[in-house]
């Protein structure tokens, strides 16, 4: 096969995220479209499908890891168990 290589994402139904399912090669996103389809569409009946030129994906690298994620670590209100439920706010 030829062409750029595509990552895949798949919406399996309403109410769900898009996953990422893999990745294919072709030469636009017209066909790309078309094989992820003909590939990762054979079980079930998804909701859509979204194809993304793999050179557009910018992800953060494992070596990042600490100083991407640290200053998360020191937010603590931004973590559910940071807050009591009480009746007020659903704990019934």
């Amino acid at each position: 096969m030829s062409g750029a290589s595509w990552e895949v994402f798949l919406r399996p139904r309403r109410g769900l995220a898009h996953q990422h399912v893999g990745s294919v090669r072709a030469a636009d996103a017209d066909l790309a479209l078309t094989r992820a389809r003909d590939l990762y569409t054979r079980r079930g009946d998804p909701l859509s499908l979204w194809v993304v030129a793999s050179e557009a994906v910018h992800a953060s690298a494992p070596d990042e890891h600490d100083p991407f994620f640290s200053n998360a670590r020191h937010k603590p209100y931004r973590y559910p168990e940071q807050y009591p439920m009480t009746e007020e706010n659903g704990d019934a």
